[in-house]
């Protein structure tokens, strides 16, 4: 059996996905990000392997995607996060249309062909509003774990309105909102309101067909996940590997690459220890 790998690397988060030859995902794993995207990288595909109980040298090809993705400099080729996101989607679910992808610093949104190509997209790559930052600065503000945020927002009675569009700012609004005796699970509902407005914003520039698949680590919360179906007006569809798609994508574009010429590197890559 031959197998293929891809890593993910975001700016928080770095995903790794082992797939074997029949596109089957036997192996995966996630690491926070460290001060290193290079060692990140190479620790999440080695704890990707040990998922899927095989060695190095079983992996034909390798692909690198991502906000770091020229940081997996052990791997072969490097693809964008837009087709891998598309690429991921469409195997997971094969009537994905569009994808909504809500990352650590981005939020994209992509029109995808029923062959897994990409149509069109567009992304906020200039700004962290109405990302998983924006989740964050809540997550530091209330003193809670991120999982627990989705949660409690879906208690509000009276969601607080965000005004600041700025995720520099945000932290401040929320404390001053807590301050002046609004309930943590409305202000909340508000931020989780705001990135909401944003992504859909995003999406309705490239078009919103349904099946409509929702990927990223935000789509784990289940607060986003409603708020955008209600939003839409359609279903989202989400996987336990949602968190994964980009690093899926990856794996399958190096599976499909496997006859292509590998580039030489900059540098000889590294053995994993």
């Amino acid at each position: 059996m031959k197998y293929y790998g891809g890593v993910d690397v975001g700016s928080t988060q770095t995903k790794a996905v082992i797939i074997d030859e029949n596109d089957v995902v036997v192996g995966r794993a996630l690491q926070d990000m460290e001060t290193s995207m290079v060692t990140v990288a190479q620790d999440a595909f080695k704890a990707a392997l040990a998922d899927a109980g095989i060695t190095e040298d079983q992996v034909v090809r390798v692909a690198g995607t991502g906000y770091g993705r020229y940081n997996v400099n052990f791997g072969h080729e490097q693809v964008t996060e837009i087709s891998c996101h598309a690429r991921g989607a469409i195997a997971l679910f094969p009537g994905t249309r569009t994808v909504i992808d809500i990352g650590g610093q981005d939020t994209k949104a992509i029109s995808v062909k029923p062959d897994g190509q990409v149509a069109d997209f567009t992304m906020n790559d200039k700004c962290a509003a109405g990302t998983g930052r924006f989740l964050g600065a809540a997550s530091y503000a209330l003193e809670m774990s991120l999982s627990d945020l989705g949660p409690l927002a879906m208690k509000s009675q009276n969601p607080v309105r965000i005004t600041t569009t700025c995720t520099v700012f945000a932290e401040s609004e929320i404390i001053s909102h807590l301050a002046k005796g609004m309930l943590p699970e409305d202000v909340l509902m508000g931020v989780h309101q705001a990135i909401t407005s944003r992504c859909v914003s995003l999406a309705r520039r490239v078009g919103i067909h349904p099946e409509v698949t929702f990927t990223g680590g935000v789509s784990r919360n289940v607060a986003m996940v409603k708020l955008i179906e209600e939003a839409v007006g359609t279903k989202l569809n989400v996987s336990a590997d949602a968190h994964f798609c980009g690093a899926l994508g990856a794996a399958l574009f190096a599976h499909e690459h496997t006859e292509y010429p590998v580039e030489p590197m900059t540098q000889p890559a590294p053995a994993l220890a």
